[in-house]
């Protein structure tokens, strides 16, 4: 998949009409204290969105929409898979879900594979499962995705 065909896809969900009706934030230390406190509000491991240098985030509270912009594109590693973050990310936070995920890919056996969704299961055992648009999918435990203070950047 081309950059063409991603960035479409994650412009049109972020409109003038978008931007308008969010709580907007400036600056990679804000940004990534109120990413990282949504994803805590909403059920979901703190360090699950690791980018870096984040210049904008946005949240629209009435629909759950968030888009968070960066400098640049970046890879980390999990693990053993590596994720990449484009430079936006959109995506709709729901409680134990986020959903409509654009911008993310994770790395499969020489493959990169976007991501659409990804949620948590509320049973004990506490997986967080990873789905891409072809259905797919694939869980990990979620303390892989808690922040440890530590991040490796690829």
């Amino acid at each position: 998949m081309t950059t063409q065909q991603r960035t479409p896809s994650s412009m049109t969900l972020l409109t003038a009409e978008m931007k308008a009706k969010a709580e907007v934030y400036y600056g990679p230390e804000i940004c990534k204290k109120m990413c990282t406190l949504l994803l805590t509000q909403k059920g979901l491991p703190d360090g699950l969105l690791t980018m870096e240098d984040i210049e904008e985030a946005g949240y629209v509270k009435e629909v759950g929409f968030v888009w968070l912009k960066q400098k640049k594109k970046m890879e980390h590693k999990f693990d053993n898979t590596i994720v990449c973050y484009d430079s936006i990310v959109t995506a709709y936070l729901l409680p134990n879900r986020i959903k409509n995920l654009t911008g993310v890919k994770a790395k499969e056996y020489l493959i990169w594979i976007p991501l659409s969704e990804i949620y948590v299961n509320d049973s004990k055992a506490k997986l967080i499962t990873f789905k891409t648009p072809a259905g797919l999918s694939k869980s990990f435990p979620t303390s892989v995705f808690e922040h440890s203070g530590e991040e490796e950047v690829v």
